[in-house]
């Protein structure tokens, strides 16, 4: 029987923690499509990890050079962003998008960051209504953004540790945290979602007995 390496196992679970995310964020948002980006530690290049919706065929693993678009400008400032127009901003590369077969109308991105540095973006594009309107929709939108690219950077954060070490950090004050941001409403449908993939994406995380 041939042996699946930790590694091998590893890869494939932070994929699916990824994919979780981006499936999350496009039905939370009622969007067109959603993905992640990761970004090259060494050359800055934002390589497509996990995409749900329009385009997710053959899209993983398409790179682009550092700072490309909205993507590449998050993951340079660690900023989120917020562009309900495209047309409108100098920051949206339409060359890199008509790569992929998809030119969105609008653009969501945050950023996923583990002590400070950028490893990822989270984007959703042509995001549907989600009840709210003006400037309070855009707060609520990119609050809930943020959350979705905390949890996703937590569990990739707890991921990576065990790659190096076979052992992650007691996760009780995680899932503390996490459910605090669930908290803010419980009656929300976002909020509970939110909080169930985080704790999929934590108990995915923490080691095998």
């Amino acid at each position: 029987m041939k042996s699946v390496s930790n590694d091998s196992i590893d890869g494939i679970t932070e994929r699916r923690l990824l994919q979780s995310v981006v499936g999350v964020a496009r039905h939370v948002y009622a969007a067109a499509a959603s993905s992640v980006f990761m970004v090259d530690r060494d050359t800055g290049e934002l390589t497509f990890a996990a995409v749900a919706g329009t385009g997710q065929q053959g899209l993983v693993g398409m790179r682009f050079p550092a700072g490309t678009g909205i993507a590449g400008w998050v993951a340079s400032s660690c900023q989120t962003l917020i562009a309900d127009d495209v047309s409108r901003t100098d920051r949206f590369a339409r060359d890199a998008a008509a790569s992929t077969g998809f030119l969105p109308s609008s653009i969501m991105a945050a950023p996923l960051l583990v002590d400070g540095e950028c490893i990822g973006v989270l984007e959703v594009l042509d995001r549907g209504a989600t009840g709210t309107d003006g400037s309070g929709r855009d707060l609520d939108d990119l609050e809930m953004l943020d959350l979705l690219a905390v949890q996703a950077a937590l569990g990739l954060a707890l991921l990576r540790r065990r790659q190096v070490n076979r052992v992650v950090p007691p996760i009780g004050s995680l899932v503390e945290r996490l459910s605090d941001y669930a908290a803010m409403d419980s009656t929300d449908p976002l909020a509970v979602a939110l909080l169930g993939v985080s704790l999929d994406l934590l108990e995915r995380a923490a080691p095998e007995s």
